[in-house]
């Protein structure tokens, strides 16, 4: 029998659809656009190309055409999520690229755009730590009083070595910072890390996330390195061949690390889901439900818990 708190299902881990299900009695579908913004990373006011494994559309595979407006592209998809789960709410996903990289006027006409929409509860903004702005900051904390706002901040690892490496262009002091600001502020903050970095090992994986538990984060969302097509990446992989992690040890990291998360931390993702045919390795990727049953069956056979490492 699961006695996990934070749990309606056999999962020993704190899920979003749990939470999204407790906090609006609902089913609750997030929806993933693409609003056309760019990055500091990419533009020269970090940095060029961005971070190595970043695909050409800046981690939006899943988002909407960019080419149509965010009402288009909200309805096309939701029209999609209404064929399996009919009457539910959503929530604007900005996902693709850096959603907080643009002046507050442009910002407020597309996040206002999706939030006027009928049955949507709120939004969710991804970005990166040195792209939030006084005046962002400011505008950030109305929309949270108006409606249920996420923000998902890209860090990746803690470890500086590894964040030059992969060209991040901001360092662990800026993530603390602005962290920090978004918590006095009482907004939703998730929190993105990367397992399988070039020579990362797996005790350097787990302290990133035992340093973000003690941090007071809301969510985070767990992905594992994809070697992608046409990115700085697949040109250093292809030259020095640095080791991908296995299914089999993607699991087992991924599963010790959730037992040093609090279990009120809500655990948004557990693996990445590159496109075929932009994936390079590792190929075990691309069945997303293979891994996360790999992860149910192993803290369901050592009768593991999310937070169960946790003294304190």
């Amino acid at each position: 029998m699961n006695t996990f708190s934070y749990s309606n299902t056999n999962k020993r881990y704190h899920t979003l659809d749990y939470f999204y299900k407790q906090k609006f009695k609902s089913k609750v579908c997030k929806i993933s656009l693409n609003a056309g913004f760019t990055c500091p990373n990419i533009d020269g006011t970090k940095g060029y190309n961005g971070c190595i494994y970043c695909s050409k559309i800046g981690s939006g595979e899943y988002g909407g055409n960019p080419e149509e407006n965010l009402i288009t592209q909200f309805n096309n998809i939701k029209k999609v999520m209404d064929r399996k789960w009919p009457n539910s709410k959503y929530i604007g996903y900005f996902q693709a690229r850096t959603n907080t990289y643009a002046p507050v006027k442009i910002l407020k006409e597309k996040y206002e755009t999706i939030l006027n929409l009928p049955n949507v509860v709120g939004l969710s903004i991804a970005t990166r730590p040195d792209a939030i702005t006084d005046e962002c900051l400011e505008y950030l904390k109305e929309l949270n009083k108006k409606t249920f706002l996420t923000v998902e901040l890209g860090l990746q690892t803690i470890h500086d070595k590894t964040s030059k490496l992969i060209n991040r262009c901001h360092d662990l002091k800026c993530f603390e910072e602005i962290l920090k600001k978004l918590k006095q502020n009482k907004i939703f903050t998730v929190v993105h890390i990367i397992n399988g970095l070039p020579y990362e090992t797996k005790e350097m994986m787990i302290e990133t996330v035992k340093y973000l538990n003690n941090l007071n984060i809301d969510g985070i969302k767990i992905h594992m390195l994809s070697i992608l097509k046409n990115t700085p990446l697949e040109t250093y992989y292809k030259k020095n061949k640095f080791h991908v992690l296995s299914k089999e040890e993607y699991i087992d990291i991924t599963v010790e690390q959730l037992r040093h998360l609090n279990s009120k931390i809500v655990i948004q993702r557990l693996t990445g889901d590159p496109t075929k045919e932009d994936l390079i390795e590792p190929k075990w990727t691309i069945k997303k439900i293979d891994v996360l049953n790999g992860i149910d069956k192993k803290m369901n056979k050592e009768n593991i818990y999310q937070g169960d490492k946790i003294t304190n």
